[in-house]
């Protein structure tokens, strides 16, 4: 019987070692990236249920305010966009406009005190709100799991290992321009 020289299963041993850790970083980072598009679908799910709702809403309003068609016009037309949108970027970007749109017909609704008093309104309202409390904590959830891949992608050594799989750094979800501010309000008719 040969016997086999130490050096052999040495390396033999620091490639299974290496090949095993490689494999292990690998279905690391397919774990954490399927988390991030997961959470994704739970942030759409949200908007998905915001889009939904607003039609509703729409219609409320449009019974007490028929000539804010502007409004209604902008808020069909971010809809629209939405519904078309592919990519997350896209997505995203059109989820904003249709914030933007409904902060524009919240405004109006302060013109209408009845409106305030219909319970009809009010359900929706509290329905849209809730809404929006899920969506914002949807996108915290998204933004942490994004957080997570990226430290991850970018740490040394896995670094090596995203480069080579072509893992790259994903995108956060961020508040469009100027939703720091908010909507001018204006009285008077």
């Amino acid at each position: 019987m040969k016997k086999v020289p130490v050096t052999l299963v040495a390396i033999l041993a620091i490639v299974v070692l290496v090949g095993l850790w490689f494999a292990s970083t690998y279905n690391s980072l397919v774990k954490l990236n399927e988390a991030i598009d997961s959470q994704w679908a739970q942030v759409e799910n949200q908007y998905k249920r915001r889009y939904d709702l607003i039609p509703n809403l729409v219609e409320t309003v449009k019974g007490y305010a028929q000539h804010e068609e502007e409004v209604f016009k902008s808020i069909a037309d971010a809809r629209a966009k939405y519904g078309g949108a592919v990519t997350v970027d896209e997505k995203a970007q059109a989820a904003s406009q249709l914030e933007s749109a409904l902060g524009r017909l919240l405004l109006i609704v302060e013109n209408y005190p009845n409106l305030k008093a219909d319970q009809h309104f009010t359900a929706l309202m509290d329905e849209l709100a809730g809404t929006e409390t899920r969506i914002a904590v949807e996108r915290m959830r998204f933004n942490d799991n994004v957080r997570v891949f990226n430290e991850r992608v970018k740490s040394f050594p896995t670094v090596l290992v995203a480069k080579l799989l072509g893992f790259a750094p994903r995108a956060y979800f961020e508040a469009p321009e100027g939703a720091e501010s908010p909507p001018p309000v204006n009285f008077t008719r």
